[in-house]
This record gives structure tokens, C-alpha cells and sequence, in this order.
């Protein structure tokens, strides 16, 4: 129990985060408890693998088109209120989907479910924006913890439990009761106090155009490079790990013949992994400055255990090292998202955690896409393709290594100098 303290009572006594930290739990329940429904509705009207994996590239490039302008917003205005917006226009997209009674008004499905990731590209980094300004500098890494541990039990819990009640309730009430997920998470965001840094008046001037407010925050992560690599962490993962875990869902269908509730289990492993990792990660490399060199360690152990995935046909072995594969992972997301808080300021916050999301989803994008025209086209089987998506995240992680790892170095001992002067 002692471990778990700090986290125990950052929750207890910070009422901001806390109702924070309420909103992204039941929101992020609704996403998860939604998913497999909006994929049983596709595959209620049509049979091709293609639209299956098309729904997850459109959820991307829908974040990935918005995340520019949602930067800007999000640096702009007030993120409280942003992110209460967001929550009730996200709760209407979600029960328009009730309309979708056949294969010709599936197009509806797929035009929602846009809407409803653009309005997740303001809320998203808005929430991790508003972290640091709810939290002291001591309990920012804990609160992250926290946050991607959550996720990943809410993931696990939503998406078992969206697995079995969308095969027994059917996937209207599951859409209703996920669009009453974001109604609540508006509460909480609703009762919480955000503080937020405030532009001034010549910076609101300067950025009135939005395109001039993107271009200022492109500007500064490239001249940032201590910020640019922790920003491209997840998309460098995300273009292998988004097509083997879309792949999950042919797994289930195709190998182990288990639906729904196969790819409940299978997520359910994932949600456990990401939660543990970060936490394990923690311990095991306490110190900041290696993290970065950590990351790079991350994608092989993800490729290395998504190999062995590919080798097997057994769920409980694909379970164990489905988990194991995002353990690495939700370490490297905690680690890259603490170091963007620290080293990025409140007013490029908004900016620079929306490029983030951008590369992520784009990446993610392309992964899928690719991974769904091969199996479509018949090109690869399933468990040879995953072997090679498992492989190429090895081949990035060494990469990393090389690069990224020894950039880092540079700079991490160009600032010891300095602080020593």
C-alpha cells in the first residue's frame, strides 16, 4: 500500500485534479464502452475488413486534420470551458449514430465519429495542458501516473465490459449510455477550477490569425529540440503499434474465432499493461534524464512481445505478452508527456501537445491503412504481417537509440555545465 500513498493522497487532498481526473475517467469509459459497438455496427452492415479498419483511420485523420487549429484554440481561450463544450457536442455526435439502420446510411457512422474526434482533439490537449496548472511541480509526474494508469483500468473495465454489453444489450444502449459518460465528465469539469496562463495582449494581438499562431508554435518546438523529441515519441510508436493492435481485431475474428469477447480479453490486457508501465517505469528509472534513452528501450520490448504474439495461437499467451508489449509503451507515454509539461511553456501548451497528437494520429493513420489494404488485398496473412509490424518497432527502437538516445546525451550534459557555472 505504501507505494501507492503519493497517489492516494494527491487525489484526496487536490479537489482540482481531482475532479480532473473524474472527467477523464468517465469520458474515457464512454470511449472505450462505445468502441466495439460502433465496430458491431459495421460489421452488421457489411463484411469488409477494409471499413473496419477505415473507422480507425478516419478517427485519426479527424484528430490528426483538427489538432493544428485545436493547438491554437486550446493556447487561446479558456480550457475549462473548452473542454466542457467539447463534452456535450460529443454526447449529441454519439446518439446521431442511433440513426444508422442500414449499410447505405453507415457513411452517417463514419461522418460522427469525425466530428466526434475533432471535438477530442481540443478536449485531449486541453486536459494535458491543464495538468500542470492543477498540480505542484512534486506531484505533476505522480497526477500523469495517475492519469495513464486510469486510462488504462477505464480501457481495460470499458472494454470488457463494451465486449460482453454490446453482444448482450445491443449497441443502442451502449451508444446511450456512452454519450451519458460525456454528459458527466462536463459536470465534473464544470465544479473543477482551472487556472491558466494567459496570453497578453500583444501575443493575443500577434496570433489573431490563426495560421500565424500555428506557424509561432511549429517555430518554437523545431527551435526546442529538448521538447522536439519527447514530441515525437508517440508518433514513432504509434507507426508500428497502430496497426498490430488494429490487427488485434482480425486476431480475434479470424484466429482465435472469439468476436467481441476475444477482443474485449485482448484489449482488457492492453488497458492492464498501460497501466502498470508507467508505474514500473518509474521505479525502475527514477531519474528524468534518462528517460529519453528509455524510450528507445520501449520499442523493442513493444516488438519484441508483438512478435511472439504473431507466433502463437493461444489467447492466454497472446493475452500475457499483448500486456507485456504495453507495459513498454504506457512508460513511454507518461515519460513523454512529463517532459513536454516541464519543458514547454503554459502558452505554447495547447500548441505543442495538438503537433504531438497530430504525428501520433497521422502515424497511427498510415499504420493502419497500410496493415488493413494488405490484409483486404490479400497480399499477407495475418500472423506473418504482424511479425513484420512487430520487427520494424525493434528496428525503430535501435534507431532511437542511436539518435535520439545520443542527442539527448548532448544536451543533457550541455545543461549540466551550464547549472554547475
Amino acid at each position: 500500500m505504501k507505494p501507492l500513498k503519493p497517489y492516494y493522497n494527491l487525489l484526496k487532498n487536490n479537489e482540482n485534479y481531482r475532479r480532473l481526473w473524474l472527467a477523464q475517467s468517465v469520458s474515457n469509459f464512454g470511449d472505450w464502452f462505445g468502441l466495439l459497438a460502433l465496430y458491431a455496427i459495421i460489421a452488421r452492415y457489411s463484411d469488409s475488413e477494409f471499413l473496419l479498419g477505415l473507422i480507425i483511420i478516419v478517427k485519426m485523420l479527424s484528430l490528426a486534420a483538427f489538432s493544428p487549429f485545436a493547438g491554437y484554440i486550446t493556447d487561446r481561450f479558456n480550457r475549462r470551458k473548452l473542454m466542457m463544450v467539447c463534452d456535450i457536442a460529443r454526447a449529441v455526435a454519439v446518439l446521431g449514430i442511433l440513426v444508422v439502420q442500414s449499410q447505405e446510411m453507415l457513411w452517417i457512422a463514419f461522418v460522427l465519429t469525425s466530428i466526434q474526434m475533432m471535438l477530442s482533439a481540443i478536449f485531449e490537449p486541453a486536459k494535458t495542458s491543464s495538468i500542470p496548472n492543477v498540480t505542484t511541480e512534486e506531484e505533476l509526474v505522480d497526477a500523469n501516473v495517475i492519469s495513464t494508469a486510469t486510462w488504462s483500468i477505464i480501457f481495460t473495465s470499458g472494454m470488457a465490459i463494451g465486449g460482453f454489453a454490446t453482444e448482450f444489450l445491443g449497441t443502442d444502449w451502449v451508444l446511450i449510455l456512452d454519450a451519458g459518460t460525456y454528459i458527466l465528465s462536463a459536470y465534473f469539469i464544470y465544479r473543477a477550477v482551472i487556472p491558466q496562463q494567459e496570453m497578453s495582449e500583444k501575443e493575443r494581438h500577434d496570433t489573431r490569425n490563426p495560421i500565424t499562431g500555428i506557424k509561432e508554435g511549429a517555430k518554437y518546438l523545431i527551435k526546442n529540440h529538448h521538447i522536439l523529441r519527447p514530441s515525437i515519441a508517440k508518433g514513432v510508436s504509434s507507426a508500428f503499434l497502430g496497426g498490430l493492435i488494429y490487427m488485434l481485431i482480425i486476431v480475434s475474428e479470424d484466429v482465435l474465432k472469439m468476436g467481441s469477447i476475444g477482443l474485449g480479453l485482448l484489449y482488457a490486457s492492453r488497458g492492464i499493461g498501460t497501466g502498470i508501465g508507467p508505474i514500473i517505469g518509474r521505479r525502475l528509472f527514477p531519474d528524468e534524464k534518462d528517460w529519453v534513452m528509455v524510450m528507445g528501450g520501449a520499442f523493442c520490448i513493444a516488438g519484441l512481445m508483438y512478435m511472439v504474439v504473431g507466433f502463437t495461437n493461444t489467447i492466454w499467451v497472446m493475452i500475457i505478452f499483448v500486456l507485456f508489449a504495453h507495459a513498454a509503451s504506457g512508460a513511454n507515454w507518461v515519460m513523454s508527456t512529463v517532459l513536454l509539461q516541464k519543458r514547454t511553456r503554459d502558452t505554447f501548451r495547447g500548441r505543442i501537445f495538438s503537433t504531438e497528437w497530430l504525428l501520433f494520429t497521422l502515424a497511427n493513420s498510415v499504420s493502419v491503412m497500410i496493415a488493413s489494404l494488405v490484409l483486404e488485398f490479400e497480399l499477407i496473412e495475418i500472423k506473418p504481417l504482424i511479425m513484420i509490424y512487430g520487427s520494424m518497432t525493434v528496428l525503430a527502437g535501435i534507431v532511437w537509440s542511436l539518435t535520439i538516445t545520443r542527442n539527448e546525451k548532448v544536451y543533457q550534459s550541455s545543461a549540466s555545465l551550464s547549472s554547475s557555472s
